[in-house]
């Protein structure tokens, strides 16, 4: 039997690491935040458009290149969570209204963590960065975030 264990646990292992790479194979597209003092700063970025990219995120990722990130896409405006279950890498959560203004900030979160982090009003998108980019580059809350996502 516990050999039996041994494969199945293996299974799931190669599952989660197979769902991980098809993730990280997404198409990037170009995004940029522009800061109110008119500083410009491009990423490329994975959308996730669905409720399973979205789920997935960026769970079980052990890096993630300085100029990259993830932005979540959820169609339509409203308040969302967001949490660090599975997600080894400390990020910034950048809360984004329609308009491509960033909401709010939540900076450097606590990675393998459960505590909901809330949008605070309505928003359309988040992007996630690498923890400490937003401080980094100056990026604020009323700075505006380039992506076709967003209307101008």
């Amino acid at each position: 039997m516990l050999r039996g264990a041994r494969t199945f646990a293996l299974a799931l292992t190669l599952g989660a690491a197979a769902s991980v790479s098809v993730v990280a194979q997404q198409a990037l597209e170009d995004l940029a935040v522009v800061t109110q003092g008119g500083q410009r700063q491009a990423f490329q970025v994975e959308v996730a458009r669905n409720d399973a990219d979205r789920a997935q995120g960026l769970m079980y990722r052990r890096s993630m290149p300085a100029n990259h990130g993830m932005l979540f896409d959820f169609g339509r405006v409203q308040p969302v969570s967001m949490w660090m279950q599975n997600t080894y890498l400390p990020l910034d959560m950048l809360f984004i209204r329609p308009d491509g203004t960033i909401a709010r900030i939540a900076a450097n979160t606590e990675p393998l963590s459960t505590r909901t982090i809330p949008s605070g009003e309505p928003v359309l998108a988040v992007l996630e960065l690498n923890a400490g980019t937003a401080a980094k580059l100056g990026i604020k809350a009323g700075d505006r975030v380039e992506h076709s996502l967003f209307k101008r």
